[in-house]
């Protein structure tokens, strides 16, 4: 069983940046893709980026295009997402999902961490 601890969340100011780490533990990340989704109150879970299990495969949505970067090392079981230029409406709890097919969509990451949350407020 894979198991994923989110942590790097917090309050920042507009314009500011956090980084995400995802630690996993039971079994080695280099075999899942890694996807970052995010939740808002009163909204339903969007998905964020997703990582290829060897790196080579990236992939953003439009709302955060140009403004986070994700990354992963293997030889850490960690993934991380770098987040900068936060807006008020990347507010959110962030997870990360562990899945064995390259995709974006939420039913197909079988592994989830608890969350961490994210606040953009002056």
């Amino acid at each position: 069983q894979l198991q994923l601890v989110e942590t790097g969340g917090g309050l920042v100011a507009p314009g500011g940046s956090l980084r995400l780490s995802c630690v996993a533990s039971g079994l080695p990340l280099s075999g899942y893709t890694i996807g970052w989704f995010r939740q808002a109150p009163g909204k339903e879970r969007e998905w964020v980026s997703s990582i290829s299990n060897d790196a080579r495969s990236l992939v953003h949505a439009e709302p955060v295009q140009g403004r986070v970067t994700n990354s992963r090392d293997n030889a850490k079981n960690t993934a991380y997402l770098q987040m900068d230029s936060l807006r008020p409406e990347d507010s959110a709890i962030y997870y990360c999902a562990a899945g064995i097919k390259w995709s974006v969509r939420t039913s197909d990451y079988d592994y989830w961490g608890q969350g961490t949350q994210v606040t953009v407020s002056a």
